[in-house]
């Protein structure tokens, strides 16, 4: 744990590195990692100081909420809360996911049809301001509109610096029912059996996700947490998570093997740096096996274009990347995923129901003006990750501005950590532009923070 005024200093830190950018300069975290697709171009100033904002505070295992840093991973939460029995509400699936951002850019995860997005189990908050203060914002309260605004603001309005969150119990391991079907209405209609009643055939369910490989075949796995011992399966070294849901129809992980299932093959994408070939496999070091790894690589490969050479050179078409992560009413979900496979054709893609989630009182649930998904409705997170040939007489993004329409035709939304392509006019519109700005002219009266528009969509 990171004692207080290690903290404190931290945090003064951060501020000396914020005032000493000047004016009209960029302005970007010192991030040692980072789980973006969107470009990022150099700009010769130093990142903003955040080294001592990446640890555990404290776990209070009574009250059940924990106190981190900005820049804590879920990973060295988890290894806090563990052994107290206790998880977030939502852990996303990749390993270095910080806290800060998880909150300012979104995620999600198989508890999720019934916790909603990590933001929503935040009891308050500190936030380094455009303005450079540090304001502590809660639901209510004199920065209530920062709170508010602050999900899916990308930094533009501020960095998180500490986090006071929830925390739920969670069993030593987690049993999992892995059902197979060959009509999306199938799925759907389970989804929303089991979000409604929290239960399949009379057993409890806790966690809930899945996996199309196909229009006729699709798994939806329900997680039910539990301390029974059981033999407990292993994805971390030879086998391979994602392909044991055709041949499983029950298993068992620990509570930290489940929870960092899709990481070690950043769900499949593994595949693409040859670490699901069996050779390549034993001679691959386990502790190598980890998204951050993968994302690296995909980074080296952006810089120098290596694969992309190769290509060319074989006379291959070139490739458009198509990263997104997209939620789509449950009740359109079955279409949405059926155009995806005639028009886009990439398999597998990842299934997490979603709701906004509901409070422990009385009155409904909260919408957030920067990601406005409906409160009582169940949404579908779909999760698709790869690259398409670009075609003739075709340019690179036209799948991906395909994407975005298609979203906007059903309803849906897209998360804003990859590729872009909106205009200014239609992106306010779907992200609260009226709200953002607002509260962006509040706490960041110079806008020397970059604007969300600008970090999202407009190339650099």
């Amino acid at each position: 744990m990171r004692a207080q005024r290690d903290h404190e200093l931290a945090v003064d830190a951060l501020r000396r590195s914020y005032a000493a950018v000047p004016p009209g300069q960029p302005i970007r975290l010192a991030k040692r990692t980072s789980n973006l697709f969107r470009p990022r171009s150099a700009t010769g100033v130093p990142g903003l100081d955040v080294s001592g904002l990446d640890g555990v505070l404290s776990v209070d295992p009574v009250a059940r909420t924990a106190e981190v840093q900005g820049m804590c991973t879920y990973e060295d939460l988890v290894d806090a809360t563990l052994p107290h029995g206790l998880m977030p509400l939502v852990v996303p699936q990749l390993r270095t996911i910080t806290l800060g951002g998880a909150v300012t850019g979104l995620g999600i995860e198989s508890t999720s049809f019934r916790n909603g997005l990590p933001h929503e189990s935040v009891l308050e908050l500190d936030i380094l301001t455009g303005a450079g203060e540090v304001v502590t914002a809660r639901r209510d309260g004199p920065h209530a509109d920062l709170f508010a605004a602050f999900p899916n603001s990308l930094g533009s309005l501020g960095y998180a610096t500490r986090l006071r969150i929830e925390l739920q119990p969670v069993g030593r391991a987690v049993a999992l029912r892995n059902l197979r079907f060959t009509r999306l209405e199938e799925l759907t209609d389970a989804i929303a059996e089991v979000t409604a009643k929290g239960e399949w055939e009379g057993q409890p369910v806790d966690a809930m996700d899945g996996v199309m490989f196909s229009p006729g075949e699709s798994y939806l796995v329900l997680g039910s947490f539990t301390d029974d011992p059981e033999p407990l399966s292993d994805y971390t070294d030879q086998d391979i998570y994602y392909r044991s849901l055709r041949r499983r129809v029950r298993d068992t992980l620990s509570g930290h093997d489940y929870l960092w299932r899709w990481d070690t093959d950043w769900f499949w994408c593994s595949a693409a740096f040859g670490a699901q070939h069996p050779v390549v496999r034993r001679l691959w070091p386990g502790r190598w096996r980890r998204s951050d790894v993968y994302h690296r690589l995909v980074r080296l490969e952006h810089r120098h274009q290596v694969a992309a050479r190769v290509d060319r050179w074989r006379g291959r078409p070139a490739r458009e990347r198509v990263v997104q992560d997209v939620e789509i009413s449950l009740e359109g979900a079955a279409d949405f995923l059926r155009w995806f496979d005639r028009n886009v054709g990439m398999t597998p893609v990842w299934l997490c129901p979603l709701r906004l989630r509901e409070p422990a009182g009385p009155g409904s649930a909260r919408a957030w003006p920067l990601y406005p998904l409906r409160p009582g409705r169940t949404y579908l997170n779909i999760g698709f990750w790869g690259t398409v040939p670009i075609v003739d007489g075709a340019v690179d993004g036209d799948v991906n501005r395909s994407i975005e329409r298609a979203v906007s035709e059903f309803g849906g939304h897209k998360s804003l950590y990859s590729d872009a392509y909106y205009d200014r006019a239609v992106f306010d519109q779907l992200y609260g532009g009226e709200t953002w700005r607002a509260v962006k002219d509040r706490y960041d009266p110079d806008h020397r923070l970059t604007g969300l528009y600008e970090k999202a969509v407009a190339r650099k």
